[in-house]
This record gives structure tokens, C-alpha cells and sequence, in this order.
């Protein structure tokens, strides 16, 4: 099977990057499809319109898929609900052609991607000063993808 490049690039880009990096490219995906449907409806292009909205749904899905509700249920359950009100927002902008509807969807993605970014710098931030107030194990190999000085990993799940 021959990939282009992109593809190879992309595939890279998943299989290494951390489950924090992984939910923010699904929030770019979500915004991108869901824009691309946006300007579909604009342009009267109504195949492009149901192909990029239907991208753009399944991220959603996928989104809501990988909540946790062990992890932290009312959390999880608020999520859902901000996921399902997204959906249906995609799915109706598709239907009617309804760029408002759109725009709903789009407003509470940007949303969620700002403040996942917002959060993924603040993990940073504590990984970081964790590092620097761990002691030194002399003669400790750190795991592969982490410097010697990253003594933990911290993942977030949702």
C-alpha cells in the first residue's frame, strides 16, 4: 500500500503523540471539518457540505466515546451532554443547511480546545516543577521520549 506523504506525517504524528496531544488534534479535526461544512453551505457545494459535517460528527463521537466515567463520572456526564448538544448541532447544520446551527457547534468547540490548551500547559507547568524538586537517582535510565530530569508522566483522562 503506497501512502502519500501527508499520510505518512499524520500517521507519525499519532502513534507518538501523548493522549493530551491526541484529544487536542481531535478538537482540530472537529473545527477544521466542521468550518470546511460551514463554508460548503456557504458555497451551495451541499456534497461537501454533508461529507465534512459527517468528519466532523464522528470526531464528536469519538470524543464522547473516550469518556471515562469511572474516572470521574459528573464530569464525564457534563461532557457528554456538551458532546451530544454539539452533534446535534453538526447534524442539523448539515440537514438545513443552517449556517447558525453551524456556528453553535463551532463556538463550543473553539471553546473546549482553548481551554484544553490551557490545561495541557498547566500539566506542563506541574510535570516541570515536579522535575526540578525530584531528587536524583544516580545511575537512573529514564524511560524512552523523556529527558532525565522528567521523573513522572501525568496523563489526563476524561
Amino acid at each position: 500500500m503506497h501512502t502519500s506523504g501527508s499520510d505518512a506525517y499524520l500517521h507519525d504524528a499519532v502513534m507518538t503523540a501523548t493522549p493530551e496531544q491526541l484529544q487536542l488534534m481531535l478538537y482540530d479535526g472537529a473545527i477544521r471539518f466542521a468550518m470546511q461544512g460551514r463554508d460548503a453551505i456557504l458555497a451551495k457545494d451541499y456534497e461537501t457540505v454533508y461529507q465534512r459535517f459527517s468528519r466532523a460528527q464522528k470526531i464528536v463521537l469519538e470524543m464522547q466515546s473516550g469518556l471515562r466515567p469511572e474516572v470521574n463520572p459528573s464530569l464525564c456526564a457534563q461532557m457528554a451532554s456538551l458532546y451530544n448538544f454539539i452533534y446535534r448541532k453538526l447534524v442539523e447544520a448539515s440537514i438545513n443547511r443552517d449556517v447558525a446551527a453551524a456556528d453553535d457547534a463551532l463556538k463550543i468547540l473553539r471553546h473546549q480546545r482553548e481551554t484544553w490548551v490551557m490545561l495541557m500547559d498547566k500539566l506542563k507547568e506541574e510535570q516541570a516543577g515536579a522535575a526540578r524538586s525530584a531528587p536524583k537517582v544516580p545511575g537512573r535510565v529514564p524511560p524512552r521520549g523523556q529527558s532525565e530530569d522528567s521523573e513522572t508522566t501525568l496523563s489526563v483522562e476524561v
